[in-house]
């Protein structure tokens, strides 16, 4: 048993978890973080920034392919993959570094085990007491008035297709590959298997990406979707939709795999599995509580992150939202508002920025045209402008991609619905629409801020310019 009872002690230490933790921690609160693998989580140490390491490499290498383009000629050149997993390797040490700095300075309590939510008991009366148990088999009881669940997710399988980590790949593996695959086919068009097709373009493997839905990134505007399809038919990446896959038409042999049914055959070293994430929810003790779970496992939340038992709040991938690293922060610090302040501010789902970091980005914000339309915005409209009517995106993109800023505005109260945008750096871009959104702020002084030129924030300008009837270069 701990010495002292802790005001919150969270299972998870990724991303929503520590952030949480250091909230609490600000607010005067005592803290413990449970652990079994490393503090950072997915994000840092299987997903957000390994991967855009190596988008980074895959980026730098496309503008070396094209750098005629900009009048400077390189007759030769070579990818040195161990030297660009080596500095992602580098990257996610320093950033660990840094987090078991933040713990140490918050004086956060770090518990490296297992951690499982124990029901009542004699010695409490609710559930909620946590149980570590340790690699040594020994195991240690945390008791604590708050919960905060954050145990995040991990690569989903299918019934038919399951992963062998050889031919049959998770993103996780393939951060650890040490040669790159001359062929790969990527299952699930979402945004992991997007991010991959793009760096794994650049980088010289051919890759065939395969759709069970109607269309790859569903929940994107339809004209960046089709935008970015024309771009990656452009670089050689074939996209193939509505196509559903079954145990028959798939081979694995030792060192590749088959792929045949009447839409396509295709042979590859390697495939992706890249249809979505599970929660980690099993094995954690919620057999112990009256937390429930969805139908996929998730686990069920309030506005304020309470589950079922109001003691215990749950952030982050483990509620299926929209499983983003700083969504995850964002919610895990309005459950620590609400347990521990007499007031916060829920989790917006509409106003938190959503990023693809392909070649060409994209990024969006709150709905899309026709998501306002179908939430009965009846004055709705958008408003485009392209990147090839802004000075410094014609200046950054030599190769003349036509992208572009798709602004949704409520015309009765000239307020901003959502953003889409793909283009250059729109993954930096987007933050300023997230500003203006927390702010309230409203087309018009969106368009009025003055913006410097040239740079690539002037097409938010211009967005708002047209949205209220004033625009100057669109």
């Amino acid at each position: 048993m701990a010495e002292e009872q802790y005001d919150l002690v969270i299972l998870g230490g990724g991303t929503a978890g520590y952030v949480a933790g250091i909230r609490a921690s600000q607010l005067g609160k005592k803290v413990a973080i449970v652990e079994n693998q490393l503090l950072g989580g997915t994000c840092l140490h299987k997903g957000c920034i390994p991967t855009k390491s190596l988008l980074k490499s895959a980026e730098v290498l496309h503008t070396v392919k094209t750098s005629s383009l900009y009048g400077i000629d390189t007759d030769e050149y070579s990818i040195n993959y161990s030297k660009i997993l080596d500095r992602k390797d580098e990257i996610v040490n320093q950033m660990y570094t840094g987090i078991e700095y933040l713990m140490q300075h918050n004086h956060i309590d770090i518990y490296n085990g297992t951690g499982r939510i124990l029901g009542s008991s004699i010695f409490s009366p609710r559930p909620g007491t946590i149980s570590v148990e340790y690699e040594n088999g020994e195991s240690e009881l945390i008791p604590n008035d708050y919960v905060l669940i954050a145990t995040g997710s991990q690569p989903a399988d299918l019934p038919f297709l399951k992963f062998n980590h050889e031919t049959i790949v998770s993103s996780t593996d393939l951060l650890k590959l040490k040669e790159l695959p001359k062929s790969i086919v990527i299952v699930g068009g979402g945004v992991i298997g997007m991010e991959f097709a793009s760096l794994l373009n650049d980088f010289g493997t051919d890759v065939t990406v395969i759709e069970a839905g109607e269309s790859i990134l569903p929940n994107e505007n339809k004209s960046v979707v089709s935008n970015l399809k024309d771009h990656f038919a452009k670089r050689g990446i074939k996209i193939h939709e509505n196509v559903l896959l079954s145990e028959d038409n798939i081979k694995i042999n030792n060192e590749s795999i088959e792929i045949n049914n009447k839409e396509l055959n295709v042979t590859a070293d390697k495939l992706l599995l890249a249809v979505g994430r599970k929660p980690n929810t099993s094995d954690i003790g919620l057999n112990n509580t009256k937390i429930k779970l969805d139908s996929k496992g998730f686990i069920e939340v309030n506005e304020n992150q309470q589950t079922a038992e109001q003691h215990i709040f749950a952030a982050g991938d483990c509620i299926g939202k929209l499983q983003l690293a700083h969504a995850g922060s964002k919610e895990g610090t309005a459950a620590v508002e609400f347990m521990f302040e007499d007031g916060s501010i829920p989790v917006d789902y509409n106003s938190i920025p959503r990023c693809i970091y392909t070649h060409p980005e994209i990024a969006s914000i709150g709905m899309t045209l026709e998501e306002a339309k179908n939430a009965d915005f009846k004055k709705a409209r958008s408003f485009k402008v392209p990147f090839k009517a802004i000075g410094k995106a014609v200046i950054e993109d030599a190769e003349h991609h036509d992208g572009f800023c798709e602004i949704v505005v409520d015309q009765s109260t000239d307020s901003v619905l959502g953003m889409s945008m793909i283009g250059p750096h729109v993954t930096e871009l987007i933050n300023e629409v997230a500003l203006l959104q927390f702010m309230n702020g409203s087309t018009l002084e969106l368009g009025l801020t003055t913006h410097a030129h040239p740079s690539l924030s002037e097409v938010l300008m211009e967005a708002g310019l047209k949205a209220s009837k004033r625009s100057v270069h669109a």
